[in-house]
């Protein structure tokens, strides 16, 4: 019994009808943005067959893959996600960018600045987007409310410094003057665009980091997006991922003494802080 209806098996080649069916769609992000499926190589399918490869046993039912896949996830098992690869067309402020590309086991290829005159888009966050800086955050957003007339001299600001750079940009590139050089001033809120391939271990963990609740909003965004896409190729997987790495959580040796010590009617022998952050750890 071969485990999913979703899967067309053409001898080791894996293709996905759902996946299939999203290839090139554009999925919008942010004011301008977009998120696009390229291509992927492999899905649950080649993950079972890696890891059962020792023993000469492909996919079975969909009940064992699943408790295989998840006891990979589970036990940190990973080389076998690292036979599913994933390529995107993704376009987002290059602040964004700059957060994303510290993830550096993708394989990036990035429009440039150099070769083409950059088009005039640039981010500008949603009212509700507009915040203060945390005081207890160093890299953080408030969650106070911004009043209506502040937000609306933030997107004058912003509008106006646009609208100046912009004119600079064009006059410099009507000089004659090279790109490389007449892109300089250009702000971080440009669009760029890049092709970004990854495999699936790695990408869990791009993913696992950018859609915690503690990442900029503006990269959550394409996180929750590309996970969507990632779960119409490998749901299972995508399942276990969720249960194990973006919803669990890791535990020190003194917090798994004092999660003992509580269940036996002990009392929580951490420190206040140390007792706090552990609180917030079973509470998110």
């Amino acid at each position: 019994m071969v485990y999913s209806p979703l899967l067309e098996v053409r001898m080791a080649h894996c293709v996905v009808k759902e996946a299939e069916a999203i290839l090139d769609k554009e999925y919008p992000v942010l004011d301008h943005g977009f998120v696009r499926l390229v291509d992927y190589l492999g899905s649950d399918q080649r993950i079972v067959q890696a890891a059962r490869v020792s023993y000469g046993e492909g996919t079975k039912t969909y009940r064992q893959d699943k408790g295989l896949i998840n006891y990979l996830m589970r036990n940190d098992h990973t080389s076998p996600f690292e036979q599913v690869n994933f390529t995107f067309h993704i376009k987002m402020p290059i602040f964004v960018a700059r957060q994303w590309i510290r993830h550096r086991t993708a394989k990036v290829n990035e429009i440039s600045g150099r070769y083409s005159v950059m088009k005039d888009e640039y981010y500008t966050p949603q009212q509700d987007k507009i915040n203060f800086q945390s005081e207890d955050n160093k890299q953080g957003r408030s969650t106070e409310e911004v009043p209506q007339e502040t937000c609306s001299e933030v997107y004058r600001l912003l509008t106006e410094e646009r609208r100046h750079i912009t004119e600079n940009y064009h006059k410099l590139l009507d000089l004659g003057i090279a790109r490389e050089i007449s892109r300089i001033d250009l702000p971080l809120s440009t669009y760029t665009e890049w092709y970004w391939q990854m495999d699936l271990h790695n990408l869990f963990h791009f993913l696992a980091l950018r859609l915690d609740a503690h990442a900029q909003y503006e990269i959550r965004a394409y996180g929750e997006i590309i996970l969507e896409i990632v779960r119409k190729v490998c749901p299972i997987a995508t399942e276990a991922f969720e249960d194990n790495m973006r919803f669990g959580k890791r535990f020190s040796q003194s917090e798994v003494q004092a999660i003992k010590a509580m269940i036996n009617g002990e009392g929580n022998p951490l420190s206040s802080r140390a007792a706090e952050i552990l609180m917030e750890k079973l509470n998110s």
